[in-house]
């Protein structure tokens, strides 16, 4: 890391990446060509989730390289007068495969219960019903690092 001044330590970029209302998935195209793509995902047992179509480019791409980078930028405020901006963010690297059974249930579970806590019970019957519908990647973190201006 360039700046090592705006360094924070895992457990701080632990927590941003916990904390984050969405992420920015990064891979690379069969062909190389690479591939940036926001989402919804949740931190749970130390590894991210995420949920997907049956098919896709960004399955596509992990089908093709598992090696993916996972962004979350924290709060931000831009700092006009300073030509600057107050963040925290955190980069995870890792690698991406499908999950399947009971760990696909408990994360879409965590996923339910991250971005719609008050609808735990309707929720865990939108899994049932749905679940074959969709499917579930699991970014197993390789490493993480975080930078913060404050």
């Amino acid at each position: 890391m360039r700046r090592q001044d705006r360094q924070i330590s895992e457990e701080e970029a632990l927590a941003i990446l916990a904390s984050g209302d969405y992420g920015v998935l990064s891979t690379v195209s069969p062909d190389g060509a690479p591939y940036g793509l926001p989402l919804n995902y949740c931190l749970f047992d130390h590894k991210i989730y995420f949920h997907a179509a049956l098919d896709g480019k960004k399955l596509e791409h992990i089908a093709a390289n598992p090696r993916v980078s996972f962004c979350v930028v924290g709060k931000a405020q831009i700092l006009a007068e300073q030509f600057s901006t107050r963040y925290a963010s955190c980069i995870a690297a890792g690698v991406a495969v499908e999950v399947f059974g009971e760990e696909k249930l408990a994360a879409l579970a965590a996923l339910v219960a991250k971005y719609s806590p008050g609808f735990i019970a309707k929720g865990a019957d939108y899994i049932a019903e749905a679940h074959e519908k969709t499917r579930v990647i699991t970014i197993t973190i390789t490493s993480v690092t975080g930078k913060a201006r404050q």
